[in-house]
């Protein structure tokens, strides 16, 4: 460390720190922005863009107390304590009472790199030990934060720093782009073959089989395809070649049935768990929005599915190596021979979020059917 460098706090670093907008205890509603912006944790926790935030209304004191301003940091209070957001323009929006919002002094800090500490292993560490409640809804206190001590450099080495972090940002979040794309294509592959049936309907026009009258706009569309050539008849061999009738499904794939999620697999709650942050062990921990560090020994011993169970959002993952889940969140255990890639792309179909605890998954696969508590799924014999 260089001898300019001081050790300092974030209390000593801000201009303010402040909670964000309350809706319940807000004045009357004065004015009517409706293109006026919401952050929320989950927004942050998601990375969601500007433009998938929820709309608000608010006071015009209000807005000028709460609108996001460029340079300032937000971070979460609750749930998810300590995760950020760097604002790094004006924006048309204000944040909630979930996150905190930091000011800081920019004749002493550089925004980035404070974004930056805030980042790091040893923040995140001291953000868990400051934050109380329950495994499933922490809370930090901002003052509590504001004491955290940190080494400063002068501006220009911040700036210096907070440029080459930001340069690793940058071709991370490419990659995450590149992953999402990906995982889309994956998601409408899955779509094609196991909710449009597409390979199971090219096989039938191919053999002369009846379509089903339900599925005659859908044939139309693959005809078209056999004929230009865009058909994947290599990927339709392993799939049949006819429909059969079910009560619960209607039409579906000749050999497939239809079951209960219930019947193929079960849910099992994740256990407590400390030193996950710290930990340098290999296997990936899960929580309720996905992975959160790491540990020496896993739960599950092998490749499966995350059932996020508490908060704002609860999300569905995949890991395809062995991991631990925490107890704010389910794995899946199959009862019965099942793919674990099937399952996941079969759940995310499903607004889990949308569900509470008494509601069932409609779903089915190849070989056998599957659908959680009293909905029916499809499955098929492989």
């Amino acid at each position: 460390m260089g001898s300019e460098w001081t050790v300092t706090t974030i209390a000593d670093l801000a201009e303010s720190i402040n909670t964000g907008l309350d809706a319940i205890r807000r004045a009357p509603i004065v004015s009517h922005r409706t293109n006026l912006r919401c952050l929320r944790i989950q927004d942050i926790s998601q990375r969601k863009p500007i433009e998938n935030w929820g709309f608000t209304e608010t006071t015009e004191t209000d807005l000028r107390k709460y609108k996001l301003t460029k340079n300032e940091i937000i971070m979460a209070r609750t749930c998810s304590t300590g995760i950020c957001y760097l604002v790094e323009e004006n924006l048309p929006a204000v944040f909630n009472n979930g996150l905190a919002r930091i000011r800081l002094d920019t004749a002493k800090a550089f925004p980035k790199f404070i974004y930056h500490v805030f980042k790091s292993h040893d923040f995140k560490a001291f953000i868990d030990g400051i934050s109380g409640g329950t495994s499933v809804q922490l809370n930090m206190k901002v003052g509590d934060m504001a004491r955290y001590e940190l080494p400063l450099p002068p501006l220009p080495e911040q700036r210096a720093i907070a440029h080459i972090l930001g340069s690793l940002d940058d071709r991370i979040e490419l990659n995450r782009r590149m992953n999402g794309t990906l995982e889309g294509m994956a998601q409408a592959l899955f779509k094609s073959w196991f909710v449009d049936f597409d390979p199971v309907i090219d096989n039938a026009l191919a053999a002369g089989n009846p379509i089903p009258e339900e599925l005659a706009d859908r044939a139309e569309v693959r005809r078209a395809a056999l004929a230009d050539g865009t058909a994947n008849r290599e990927a339709a061999k392993p799939f049949p070649a006819a429909f059969q009738q079910t009560e619960e499904l209607g039409w579906i794939p000749e050999g497939w049935e239809a079951k209960r999620w219930g019947e193929m697999a079960k849910l099992q709650y994740g256990k407590t768990l400390k030193g996950y942050r710290d930990s340098i062990g290999g296997v990936p921990v899960f929580g309720t929005n996905g992975p959160i560090g790491f540990i020496e020994k896993a739960l599950c011993e092998s490749d499966g599915i995350v059932i996020g169970r508490k908060g704002a959002y609860r999300g569905v993952h995949y890991s395809c190596v062995p991991f631990y889940v925490i107890d704010t969140a389910f794995y899946l255990e199959p009862v019965i021979s099942l793919s674990n890639n099937w399952a996941y792309y079969e759940l995310l179909r499903f607004d889990i979020n949308g569900m509470d605890s008494g509601s069932a998954i409609p779903s089915a696969i190849p070989g056998r059917s599957v659908s959680s508590g009293s909905t029916p799924s499809r499955i098929s014999r492989n």
